[in-house]
């Protein structure tokens, strides 16, 4: 199967001006479609470097995608920087020229003498129409291999993506496979110790699985190739299985689920409300603490130095002894560790633990919401007759 290389371009991007979702966007279809991914890389709006990247991906890989820089301004270098990498000279298309005055009439807008710049191709270059812009896309074979220019405009290059580029390598490479991946996400256990689980599974050339940890949750990802996206899916429903006996527990959800989420839709399925007090917790985590209080008024975020008081009054306050879950915690900074204290009260019983953070401080406050919602769920009961617990 044929590997492929993405180039994102633009300056903007390497002074992170702007945020490049081109490149995940690309690499997922293509992925889909059973292209390896070789190496993604941004570079800046700079002809010479930008044909260097070119000519390293093509020592590498068959298919070499780029974003941007097709606009009609100098500092649009794509075009000269693909002549330079293929050795080749710029061509004016007339017909190209046209189609991009056509497509400004549609707006009625006037083009300008630099949007000629955009019907200028490297010498052997197939310009690629695009419906919903402006700005010609093209691509230059070379050899078995394939230079791809896209917009950097994401609706653009999507568009273009799919319209016609995806035909366009089905046919040269005969593509016939696809890649599938599945995620499936754990909580209130490290990533050594998944990797412990897990490490037969690891070794497995497909599907593969790889881990990679988030403070507090550790992602489990299974990728198959195969003929068809139904064997896909038998492939990585036979891993997911074995990964189930073996750490059940510890997996709240899949895919783009996140544990908030998670806990909160069981809260609704149970009937119950739960009443959070925070003390400590930074500011950026309180939206996603929102999510799990379905009532915002049940959410209080209070000062560390208010711990104690908080701890004295709850059994008195109101909001907690009448919802069905009560939790209160509380994040302490430490001059090595950052310590997490949780008390929840359930219609059963009152738990406390405590667990010790050495991470990233900026970190601190996902972690600790990750551990305290993880010890939230594994206690609530898998039905609403409060059978089957967790």
């Amino acid at each position: 199967m044929p590997a492929a290389e993405i180039i994102a371009i633009g300056t903007e991007l390497l002074l992170g001006e702007s945020l490049d979702t081109n490149t995940a966007f690309i690499a997922r279809t293509l992925r889909d479609y059973g292209v390896d991914i070789y190496r993604t890389m941004i570079v800046g709006d700079n002809a010479g470097r930008i044909s260097e990247a070119i000519r390293e991906s093509l020592s590498r890989a068959q298919i070499i995608i780029t974003t941007g820089g097709l606009g009609p301004t100098v500092d649009d270098p794509t075009r000269e920087a693909v002549a330079l990498a293929t050795h080749t000279e710029l061509i004016f298309h007339p017909e190209l020229w046209e189609q991009i005055q056509e497509r400004f009439r549609r707006y009625n807008r006037q083009p300008t003498e630099n949007n000629r710049r955009q019907a200028y191709l490297p010498d052997g270059a197939v310009a690629i129409p695009n419906p919903v812009g402006t700005a010609p896309a093209f691509y230059v074979p070379v050899g078995d291999k394939v230079i791809i220019c896209l917009p950097g405009v994401p609706s653009e290059m999507e568009t273009i993506l799919f319209q016609s580029v995806i035909p366009l390598l089905r046919s040269k490479f005969d593509l016939r496979e696809v890649i599938r991946a599945y995620v499936l996400h754990a909580a209130g256990v490290g990533e050594s110790q998944v990797d412990e689980w897990l490490a037969d599974l690891e070794k497995q050339s497909n599907p593969t699985v790889g881990l990679l940890a988030h403070p507090g949750q550790v992602d489990i990802r299974i990728t198959a190739k195969a003929a068809s996206i139904e064997e896909c899916d038998q492939m990585i429903q036979k891993t997911v299985r074995q990964i189930y006996e073996r750490m059940g527990f510890a997996i709240f959800g899949i895919n783009q689920q996140k544990l908030e989420q998670v806990v909160a839709e069981k809260l609704r399925e149970l009937n119950w409300e739960i009443f959070i007090a925070v003390a400590g917790f930074p500011e950026e985590v309180k939206k996603r603490l929102e999510t799990v209080a379905l009532n915002v008024q049940n959410l209080l975020f209070l000062p560390y130095t208010e711990w104690d008081k908080l701890l004295e009054s709850h059994q008195q306050n109101p909001a907690f002894s009448q919802s069905h879950i009560g939790l209160i915690a509380s994040l302490k900074r430490g001059e090595q560790q950052q310590q997490l204290t949780i008390y929840l009260r359930t219609p059963q019983d009152i738990e406390k633990i405590t667990r010790s953070y050495g991470g990233p401080p900026s970190l601190a406050g996902t972690w600790a919401m990750r551990t305290m919602l993880e010890f939230v769920r594994r206690r609530l009961p898998s039905n609403p007759s409060g059978e089957d617990n967790l």
